[in-house]
C-alpha cells in the first residue's frame, strides 16, 4: 500500500502513460474487451481476485478535467466495465473506482475505472 501512495504522490500530468502504451499494444496486456472508443485489461497488481481497469483510448489526464463532451464516454466506461464483470463471473457484485489525483490515489495520469471483485469488498474502502 505504500509503494501505491508513493507512486501516486510523484504521478505527473503528462501526454504519454504506460496506458497509451498498452493501446499502442507497445506493451503487453490481458485485454478482456477492446472498441473505438475503449479497452478493458487486467491489472498487474491486483487488489482482489478479479481486478481490471477500464480506460477510454482518448487521452483524459483525470476525471476532474474532464470536459461535458465527455459525458458519453466516461458512461461507456462504466457500462463496459458492467459486461466485462458479467464475463468475468462477477454475478455477486463487484467495486467499480475512479481515483483523483495524488491524495485520491490516482498513479497513472490517464483516467481509468478499477473494477475489483470475487471477494467480499470492505467499507470504508482505505
Amino acid at each position: 500500500m505504500a509503494d501505491q501512495i508513493a507512486k501516486a504522490q510523484v504521478a505527473q500530468p503528462c501526454g504519454d502513460t504506460i496506458f497509451g502504451k498498452i493501446i499502442r499494444k507497445e506493451i503487453p496486456a490481458k485485454i478482456t474487451f477492446e472498441d473505438d472508443r475503449c479497452l478493458a485489461f487486467h491489472d498487474i497488481s491486483p487488489r482482489a481476485p478479479r481486478h481490471f481497469l477500464v480506460i477510454p483510448k482518448k487521452h483524459i489526464f483525470q476525471i476532474s478535467v474532464a470536459a461535458d463532451d465527455d459525458e458519453s464516454l466516461l458512461g461507456h466506461l462504466m457500462i463496459v466495465g458492467k459486461k466485462c464483470a458479467a464475463d468475468l463471473g462477477l454475478k455477486h457484485g463487484y467495486r467499480m473506482v475512479v481515483n483523483e489525483g495524488a491524495v485520491g490515489g490516482q498513479s497513472v495520469c490517464h483516467i481509468h475505472f478499477h473494477v475489483l471483485g470475487g471477494r467480499q469488498m470492505n467499507w470504508p474502502p482505505g
